[in-house]
């Protein structure tokens, strides 16, 4: 099994990075084309603004090898928002992957950006899927962010904040996560655990 964190430019990926080898896995970082489209598995990072990692993308001709992926991709918080079609951060085209419209959080009082620990709602259409075995309703996952995808069909797992939002989606071999997995412990160990073994 080779999985690769593609570097998009736009996010810690040594933290990223570090989180599967605490798993045992020595994952590469590339933007490489013949490695990306020879690993086993993709992994798309992000922090930042979407227009700036879509910016880096396309300098780095990355958009239509990840289009294009065949083998499970998942993508993580500004990577997971990549994966959908359009970011109203920065009004910028996104990946198209997973349907979906990324946009500002509405939460009424409460202060952006939604950062610290919330808890998960899993869908029940989304009980059984192998992404979030072993992961339960009362578990806490670390958020950043301030834009955030609506729950559609979709969602495997939603989360409140003023709102609700999609936490994890998934079509097919693509997956996202708006939380930090490499920031949340033991669930987001068992998280990416679980994207090793998911065969899409």
């Amino acid at each position: 099994m080779s999985l690769v964190i593609v570097d998009t430019g736009c996010a810690n990926i040594s933290s990223v990075y570090c989180a599967f080898q605490r798993l045992g896995v020595d994952a590469k970082v590339s933007r490489d084309l013949s490695v990306i489209k020879n690993a086993s598995r993709l992994l798309v990072p992000g922090v930042g603004a979407a227009r700036q990692a879509m910016a880096n993308l396309r300098e780095r001709d990355l958009i239509a090898t990840l289009q294009q992926a065949e083998q499970p991709l998942l993508g993580i918080c500004l990577g997971m928002q990549l994966l959908t079609d359009r970011s109203e951060e920065g009004d910028v085209d996104c990946l198209g992957l997973i349907p979906g419209q990324v946009k500002r959080m509405q939460v009424g009082d409460l202060r952006l950006p939604h950062m610290g620990w919330n808890t998960l709602q899993v869908e029940d259409s989304a009980q059984n899927h192998p992404l979030l075995k072993g992961i339960g309703e009362k578990d806490y996952v670390y958020f950043v962010h301030s834009f955030a995808v609506a729950p559609s069909d979709t969602t495997l797992a939603r989360c409140n904040y003023g709102s609700d939002f999609a936490a994890v989606i998934g079509q097919g071999n693509k997956l996202g996560a708006q939380f930090h997995p490499e920031r949340s412990g033991a669930v987001g160990a068992r998280l990416l655990q679980n994207f090793l073994a998911f065969n899409g």
